[in-house]
């Protein structure tokens, strides 16, 4: 299984937070975001990693030194948005292996790659229920298919946000290439890449959900997203030290 992390945008929500820095390069318990991505997948056997950059690549490079993966460049990632980026990588994307595509300034917990993984639907997106009133992507969904979104979707017909991350398999990566290829000779740069499937609802077919509800993950799109992200990491940091120091009074009692 492959995976694409498109982090070519400036972030302009946090970028007067960010002194110049990519989202994905955000500090975190003393490691960038997107080494705690690439770690997280690493750890997960997860080896083929392509991810497209634009606003100071170099940056985004400094801190990836050791790991191995392919790159690729949107070079108008300032009047462009996710779609063009996905374009400039459409060479990584082949019907030999599935694909999660997920976008470069999203932190999660390992639990939330699990459930993408052992969940056999395709194209398949995680929202998270637990998030309607501070939603900012939103969904509508019924049963585990994908009804309606937007950002402008009202509480009562919002079922969950978006979490950022999606997986295709193969059998439809031909499809995805396609209408990436139609769109942009439309001119179509400033769509998402979601968009690829979301128009096809209104065609009658099928765009999966699975509900991450009580797993953490935040996208950096506000400080206040920093943040929560920072707390939770202390907090499982507060965990691990706990958990250690118990074990280690019961084995000097013990003794």
């Amino acid at each position: 299984m492959k995976v694409l992390i498109l982090a070519a945008g400036i972030g302009t929500r946090i970028s007067r937070h960010l002194k110049g820095q990519p989202k994905c390069c955000v500090n975190l318990d003393g490691k960038p975001l997107i080494w705690h991505t690439f770690n997280t997948f690493n750890k997960n056997n997860f080896h083929d990693i392509a991810i497209v950059t634009g606003y100071e690549e170099d940056t985004i490079f400094n801190e990836l030194k050791g790991y191995v993966f392919k790159s690729y460049k949107n070079p108008f990632y300032s009047v462009t948005n996710s779609l063009a980026s996905m374009w400039f990588a459409k060479d990584f994307m082949d019907e030999n292996d599935d694909l999660l595509i997920l976008n470069g300034d999203l932190f999660f917990e390992e639990s939330v790659l699990k459930k993408l993984i052992e969940v056999d639907k395709s194209p398949l997106f995680l929202s998270d229920s637990s998030r309607i009133d501070d939603a900012d992507y939103r969904f509508y969904w019924e049963g585990d298919r994908l009804l309606r979104y937007g950002k402008d979707l009202p509480n009562e017909e919002t079922s969950g946000e978006y979490v950022g991350i999606a997986k295709i398999h193969k059998e439809d990566i031909p499809m995805m290439k396609q209408r990436l290829d139609k769109l942009v000779n439309q001119g179509q740069h400033t769509m998402w890449w979601e968009d690829l499937f979301y128009s096809s609802i209104e065609d009658g077919e099928k765009v999966y959900i699975e509900d991450i509800k009580g797993q953490f993950w935040a996208e950096v799109d506000f400080i206040e997203d920093y943040k929560r992200i920072l707390e939770y990491i202390e907090n499982k940091d507060i965990q691990a030290f706990c958990k250690e120091n118990t074990t280690k009074i019961k084995h000097d009692y013990s003794s």
